[in-house]
């Protein structure tokens, strides 16, 4: 059985911590694959930098992204994971404490699948991370690896 990856693109290293307890609370024992800012995230799912040579056949389940990163931002990393076909159909998560409408506004218009605002107390942070992991990685069906040949039925995968 493939292991589901959670991708963390989070610059806090105390909303780092406290994901990753939220997510042990709840039960989630999935790894957590953690980038700091855009570029690791890019790197990570293009294989480049500290990941080359990773295999680009295991994509995370679902990446948390956090918008306000350093050296490229959230909605920039959003742009070119869209932009890819390796990378367009990844489930992202907006996991944000932005509460700027406009950046609502371009995560989903960017393709976003989901977007939410992180809570500050914990027990609802915790809370908000239980059902994101419930639903993310147990009922959420991911594309299967050969959605290009699915689709145009004339290349074998792309994944």
């Amino acid at each position: 059985m493939e292991e589901k990856i959670i991708l963390l693109v989070e610059d806090n290293a105390d909303d780092v911590l406290l994901t990753e307890r939220a997510l042990k609370k709840s039960h989630i024992l999935n790894k957590v694959v953690v980038a700091k800012d855009g570029v690791e995230a890019l790197d990570y799912l293009f294989g480049q930098g500290n990941w080359a040579g990773r295999d680009l056949n295991i994509m995370p389940q679902v990446v948390l992204l956090d918008l306000k990163l350093p050296k490229i931002d959230g909605l920039e990393v959003l742009t070119r994971v869209r932009a890819d076909s390796r990378t367009k159909l990844l489930s992202v998560v907006i996991l944000t404490s932005s509460k700027e409408e406009i950046d609502l506004v371009n995560g989903y218009s960017l393709g976003a699948n989901s977007y939410i605002r992180k809570p500050v107390n914990f027990n609802d942070f915790a809370e908000a991370v239980r059902q994101l992991g419930l639903y993310w990685l147990v009922l959420n069906e991911k594309p299967p690896c050969d959605t290009k040949n699915l689709l145009d039925k004339t290349k074998g995968s792309d994944c």
